[in-house]
């Protein structure tokens, strides 16, 4: 199936019957994923393990750059991208199976507490020179590539906001260079805090994450003329060992899908 993603529902039986079989021997299982996954499919993964025996070695990073390392012959076997975009090139280049939606997030702002921003006054504050704005990279990270949808939408509300808001946007994450937070931090909250920028455009997770260790960070949705929501991709590189489809099978399970909701994602199957 090219170019198309599949419900994960159909899925699901598949899923069953693979767990319960018996393990004639427990296999390694390489997943590269997206940064913002990280703590939902580490979680996952530590599930996944017990209930099969098999071990998951974990790799997080930009989805754009884990594409190209794989596309360069990174031994992955699973690839979750926080686009479909991504796991589809791979398809399409004949290096992977079918592309699976098998979770949705969204775009906010994470602000600093001395802004007072709201969803009415967010494009206005934005646009507002005084205010560092920052979001990550395009093309590496699907995150950055989504800031840009809501810039093109800000120019339908405000005819040459796009080019404004995109010349200012300071592209803080998502580079082999960019600057790192001290260990255990959370990159988007410590730009936040350190004062590198007063407004992040991130995924929804990623700013409750930041929120919970800087409480006076405030998380603003984007109002609907700006909303941009992110469809997660997954898909098994060609060539891995059959427990990388166990491990697929496992993600958008029921079990799969009540974590990465804890996590603050909506399972693949919403509508």
């Amino acid at each position: 199936m090219r170019g198309r993603d599949v419900d994960p529902r159909s899925l699901l039986l598949a899923a069953c019957l693979a767990l319960m079989a018996p393990m004639a021997h427990a296999d390694t299982i390489s997943l590269y994923a997206a940064g913002s996954l990280r703590g939902a499919l580490t979680d996952i993964a530590r599930n996944y393990e017990a209930a099969t025996g098999d071990t998951v070695q974990t790799t997080f990073g930009p989805s754009g750059t884990l594409k190209d390392d794989i596309a360069g012959g990174a031994k992955a076997g699973v690839f979750a991208s926080a686009n479909t975009q991504h796991p589809r090139a791979l398809h399409d280049a004949g290096k992977s199976g079918p592309v699976v939606l098998f979770a949705r997030n969204r775009l906010c702002a994470l602000a600093s507490p001395i802004l007072k921003v709201t969803g009415g006054n967010l494009l206005a504050r934005m646009l507002d020179p005084e205010v560092r704005l920052a979001t990550s990279t395009p093309k590496a990270d699907p995150s950055g590539d989504y800031a840009l949808e809501a810039f093109a939408k800000a120019d339908k509300i405000k005819p040459g906001a796009q080019a404004v808001l995109e010349k200012k946007a300071k592209q803080l994450t998502g580079k082999p260079d960019s600057a790192a937070p001290p260990a255990g931090r959370n990159v988007y909250g410590w730009h936040v805090a350190e004062r590198h920028a007063d407004i992040f455009l991130t995924y929804c997770t990623n700013a409750i994450v930041a929120q919970k260790e800087n409480p006076g960070l405030q998380i603003v949705a984007l109002p609907d003329s700006l909303a941009v929501g992110a469809d997660y991709g997954l898909t098994v590189i060609n060539g891995a060992p059959a427990a990388a489809q166990r491990l697929a099978n496992f993600i958008v399970s029921p079990d799969g899908e009540t974590i990465l909701t804890a996590y603050g994602f909506s399972p693949g199957s919403a509508r």
